[in-house]
């Protein structure tokens, strides 16, 4: 009954896409720049891609979109492609299993279509062979037949921009990574940015929200969309039995207490890991797999889902050795710090 309940509870702040989040991301995904809210920067650029690439009447240069999950690199895809008024085409790195199933992909896309590929890094490496020259030169080398009798035919294919997507971009292979002309990295989004999606998102669900409120839950989304508009549909719930429907700033730090999430976003999980560096590993250092042996969880999960946000925050240090408890997470738990942690080391860089 324990485990049910710490799933349930790290849920809530698992950035991966869940089922029950598509209709939700459905219906609140920005679909133009002009409606998109934070990485000012990235965007700005990406419009200048844009524009230069629809003034030369080009292709644009092939995406790579990395970063944690949970920031909008699949939204922005797709914003891409609807900004440069093309078809967008949405796939993943472990769909593509044979070379057939690239090649019905390829021969199908129209002129200056995108083709979104989630998860790019675990793409099959025969695969990433027959890529290359589809990306450099929009030709596509089919062999037919086996053995001797074999041969191979090369067959034009219309331009096209393939927007690839990944958490991992240390595990894309280097000649294909360096096919992409165009490399940007989402951040996590400010205090600032997050404040105004839960506010959009409240408006286009046609809920009551108090500015209080909203400011409850951008403090505890983690820096990430998707989790603040999860945690903004689970306190709509709360508002609507426990009160009015209106979510005021006492609903907010109610609903959020009783699902397990502090002040800075740390859940069960989040705590369990500093506790179990702290406590069991004298605070480190010590390996990312140990430290996911000891907690019941996958390594995966442990390094793309919670470790990001605990190094950002200033909680964790990565060291040659292994990970590292900082006096921070010390503070933050409550544990009495040994004394060469005991300097100010300031506050949790909040977002």
């Amino acid at each position: 009954m324990e485990e049910n309940t710490v799933q349930e509870q790290q849920d809530y702040i698992n950035p991966r896409l869940k089922n029950e989040d598509v209709e939700l991301d459905r219906s609140l995904r920005p679909r133009f720049f002009s409606e998109f809210i934070g990485q000012d920067g990235l965007v700005e650029n990406l419009k200048i891609f844009i524009s230069s690439a629809k003034k030369r009447n080009e292709p644009l240069d092939h995406v790579i979109l990395s970063g944690p999950p949970g920031l909008g690199k699949t939204c922005l895809a797709e914003i891409i492609a609807n900004e440069l008024g093309v078809n967008f085409r949405i796939t993943s790195g472990p769909a593509i299993e044979r070379a057939g199933d690239l090649a019905a992909i390829l021969t199908n896309l129209e002129k200056y279509d995108v083709l979104f590929i989630d998860e790019i890094h675990r793409l099959n490496r025969v695969i990433e062979e027959i890529l290359y020259p589809a990306m450099e030169d929009f030709k596509l080398d089919i062999i037919i037949g086996k053995g001797p009798s074999a041969r191979s035919i090369r067959i034009d294919i219309a331009p096209f921009t393939i927007i690839g997507a990944t958490t991992r971009i240390g595990l894309i292979a280097s000649p294909l990574r360096d096919r992409f002309g165009v490399n940007l990295r989402l951040d996590y989004y400010d205090h600032r940015s997050i404040n105004k999606i839960i506010k959009r998102s409240a408006k286009i669900l046609q809920l009551s929200i108090d500015p209080e409120g909203a400011e409850i839950i951008a403090e505890r989304s983690r820096g990430t969309p998707r989790i603040a508009n999860r945690l903004l549909k689970r306190v709509r719930d709360y508002a609507l039995i426990n009160g009015d429907g209106n979510i005021s700033r006492e609903i907010a730090e109610q609903s959020l207490l009783k699902l397990d999430i502090d002040s800075l976003g740390l859940d069960v999980i989040d705590k369990k890991i500093l506790s179990t560096i702290i406590k069991k590993f004298n605070g480190g250092p010590v390996g990312v797999g140990t430290i996911a042996v000891s907690i019941g969880e996958e390594t995966d999960t442990v390094e793309d889902v919670y470790e990001p946000y605990l190094l950002q925050l200033g909680f964790l240090k990565r060291t040659p050795k292994g990970r590292v408890a900082t006096g921070l997470a010390y503070s933050h738990l409550n544990i009495e710090m040994p004394e060469s942690l005991s300097k100010n080391e300031g506050k949790p860089k909040l977002f």
